[in-house]
């Protein structure tokens, strides 16, 4: 699933990439992720201007020059991907058999044209198209909480919102109605940061505890980012994950003492920690 560090670097791509210019195809091949008839969607991006690409939470949210927002939910697997164009921004590549949305645009200054197409291998994403002042009728949009990375989510916000939540730490970290942007592996990169087990309970942490979680988030979302941005690049499709220090690790020696990263999966969602340098 791609979560905050991945998205917010891939939203600054398509901004500088995309930003300024008008949609001049638009194909839809699996209408299924998009939630509104596809004559309507279509017409509503046809010649449209995109204005910049921005994330909130785990959406990426696409502003145009009609006062529009196409609102992407990649879900589990969605990603975007470029297509061969004149400017030489992306490769020659093979029609994608899970290509459910496929865009083309055209700069207002030159005749270069560029091709971007959203795959998702499972189906499961979902794509609106809404005015921008109802946002707020966009499912799951309308329910997350702070964005992760809002300066506004001061460590006073965050220990007052864990306070009205309740159950094991990392099924609140992946909680988009406590705080939006993280999933199931920065959760296990962010408690393992601040030494707590993933099981523990809410109710169990003490101040200090809940401190070092807020701040463990805040490190390892910066610490992620930076290197999401540079193994990136402009290639928007890729979800480097090889760098992570315990998620998906289960076996190896953990990074801080050795010891074999212990690997669980609950209700079928992999939590990769240390019980030595997180003890329950």
């Amino acid at each position: 699933m791609p979560e905050i560090p991945e998205l917010e670097h891939v939203a600054q791509v398509l901004t500088e990439r995309i930003g300024g210019r008008s949609i001049s195809s638009v194909e839809v091949p699996k209408p299924i992720v998009v939630r509104l008839p596809r004559p309507d969607f279509e017409a509503g991006l046809l010649g449209a201007r995109i204005e910049h690409v921005e994330r909130r939470g785990k959406f990426l949210l696409w502003y145009t020059d009609r006062g529009s927002v196409m609102a992407v939910n990649p879900m589990l697997n969605g990603r975007f991907q470029w297509m061969a164009g004149a400017d030489g921004l992306g490769a020659p590549l093979k029609a994608h058999a899970r290509t459910c949305v496929a865009l083309r645009f055209a700069s207002e200054h030159d005749d270069a044209r560029l091709g971007l197409r959203y795959i998702d291998e499972r189906v499961l994403g979902k794509i609106y198209l809404v005015d921008a002042d109802e946002l707020d009728s966009v499912p799951v949009l309308n329910e997350q909480g702070p964005d992760a990375l809002d300066p506004a989510l001061t460590q006073e916000l965050f220990l007052q919102r864990l306070k009205r939540h309740r159950g094991q730490v990392k099924n609140v970290l992946v909680n988009a109605k406590f705080i939006a942007g993280i999933g199931n592996a920065y959760s296990d990169e962010i408690l393992f940061a601040a030494g707590l087990h993933p099981f523990t309970k809410v109710s169990e942490l003490d101040e200090s505890r809940r401190i070092a979680l807020y701040e463990a988030m805040v490190e390892t979302l910066s610490w992620a980012g930076a290197i999401c941005a540079a193994q990136i690049g402009d290639q928007i499709d890729r979800k480097p994950r090889d760098f992570l220090r315990v998620h998906r690790k289960g076996g190896e020696p953990c990074p801080s003492c050795g010891a074999a990263i212990s690997e669980v999966s609950p209700k079928r969602r992999v939590t990769s920690f240390c019980r030595a340098c997180q003890p329950g």
